[in-house]
């Protein structure tokens, strides 16, 4: 579904992509793990159109995203929960996910709310806060937010970025069951994500990026099993 050829992406003169290649297939969830500063968030930022690439080339369903503005990357079934959840803090739950719609090609009410009541099935607790500003929810509500505006678009392919970042515990076991049901209803995921050993319990491969480059990939399980990973990432 998705594949990155040779990608490289520079700020200035700072390489933060150094050549990486990695694909995506349908159904899949594939995780991309590695410290603070390996290049994660640039790489799905580079997918999403908010980055252009120096270099390489980025295609969904064989169609090259490289130039694409970043509207006509979610027009094409990809939308992303940011790092950071970047909710629009002013506004309502409510038009917060109905700002993640608004590039659906399909305007229909029923449709629209059918997929609202997806979100509500899958965080109830957004359909209790529905008219409160979204700056005033916790942290762990505006993750769910940011998740359930990025549905709000259906798409086909759903970007992740640090979901677990800055939430309790108990917080980040309810949305990893959450990213484990999408996977199971046949969402296609890249989910970036420091809490690796998380990650790697449901994903179907990984990738392990750092500094730049990747150095690792294969099955979830094998890379949880390799002792370099389990070093570096998973406290062994």
């Amino acid at each position: 579904m998705l594949s990155l050829s040779d990608v490289r992406v520079a700020y200035g003169a700072i390489q933060a992509v150094q050549g990486i290649s990695l694909d995506v297939g349908e159904r899949e969830l594939v995780a991309l793990i590695g410290a603070n500063g390996a290049g994660k968030t640039t790489t799905l930022r580079t997918i999403s159109g908010l980055f252009r690439p120096r270099s390489g080339t980025i295609s969904y369903e064989g169609q090259d995203l490289t130039t694409l503005p970043p509207h006509a990357i979610v027009g094409l079934g990809i939308a992303q929960a940011p790092e950071g959840r970047q909710i629009f803090g002013s506004l309502s739950v409510r038009e917060n996910l109905d700002l993640g719609a608004i590039r659906r090609r399909d305007k229909d009410r029923a449709a629209l709310g059918a997929d609202l009541e997806r979100v509500f099935d899958l965080f109830p607790v957004l359909k209790e806060r529905l008219g409160q500003a979204g700056g005033t929810l916790s942290g762990g509500e505006q993750q769910m937010l940011a998740i359930g505006r990025a549905l709000m678009a259906r798409p086909r392919l759903l970007l992740l970025d640090e979901p677990s970042l800055g939430l309790a515990p108990l917080m980040v076991g309810r949305i990893f069951e959450v990213i484990a049901r999408l996977k199971a209803e046949g969402t296609t995921i890249l989910l970036v994500e420091q809490n690796a050993r998380t990650a790697l319990e449901i994903a179907d491969r990984a990738y392990v990026l750092e500094t730049g480059r990747i150095t690792l990939s294969g099955p979830a399980q094998e890379l949880a099993a390799n002792p370099a990973v389990e070093r570096a990432y998973l406290g062994g």
